[in-house]
């Protein structure tokens, strides 16, 4: 059995993003690149809404001439190999390797998941919030860096039902960043 792994950067204050939009506050040490590396190269296949999606492929396809971050190097061919599911209602076809599921999004997502299929969500609170709600979601890998934003959009869009979770890990990168490792709790029969 497969499964989806929510990958996601947060505020102290828990945004995904500044009031403005603004993701340049993420603390990419060498030991949280490393594990991020880590995680990615396991992944069967990356998973976006379509806002994460357009902020992707407008970057990693061509970091290697933007950046010179030893991190971005690294993860950018990756990036460009790996098979990309988008979930959109807009889109209707994408580049590098990707499809786009615009319809049956659970349906299309499980079937994934029952042929085994490990795929890491990244981001997003719109798509994260509405594979929470249908169940979708086996771990939640929160990140939580060192910076308050006072405001922006919140990792988990409101309202958002309640769910029991059991943490798995905690630990801390470049004595900077948290990580808090969830699974969905047992719910009662």
């Amino acid at each position: 059995m497969g499964r989806i792994t929510h990958f996601v950067h947060q505020s102290l204050d828990g945004c995904i993003e500044g009031p403005r939009g603004e993701f340049d506050w993420p603390v990419m040490g060498p030991e949280l690149s490393a594990y991020s590396r880590a995680l990615t190269e396991g992944a069967d296949m990356f998973l976006y809404g379509r806002v994460v999606w357009e902020m992707m492929s407008g970057y990693w396809p061509r970091a290697e001439e933007i950046s010179t971050d030893e991190h971005d190097l690294a993860f950018a061919p990756l990036w460009r190999r790996t098979p990309k599911v988008v979930v959109s209602s807009t889109l209707t076809e994408a580049d590098w390797n990707t499809r786009v599921i615009g319809r049956d999004v659970v349906r299309e997502l499980t079937a994934l998941k029952d042929g085994g299929a490990h795929l890491v969500l990244f981001g997003g609170s719109a798509l994260a919030g509405f594979l929470t709600e249908h169940g979708l979601i086996d771990e939640y890998q929160v990140f939580v860096h060192p910076v308050v934003l006072g405001g922006g959009k919140p990792a988990f869009r409101a309202p958002q039902p309640r769910l029991g979770l059991t943490l798995v890990e905690t630990r801390t990168f470049d004595s900077q960043v948290v990580l808090l490792r969830h699974r969905p709790a047992a719910r009662p029969s």
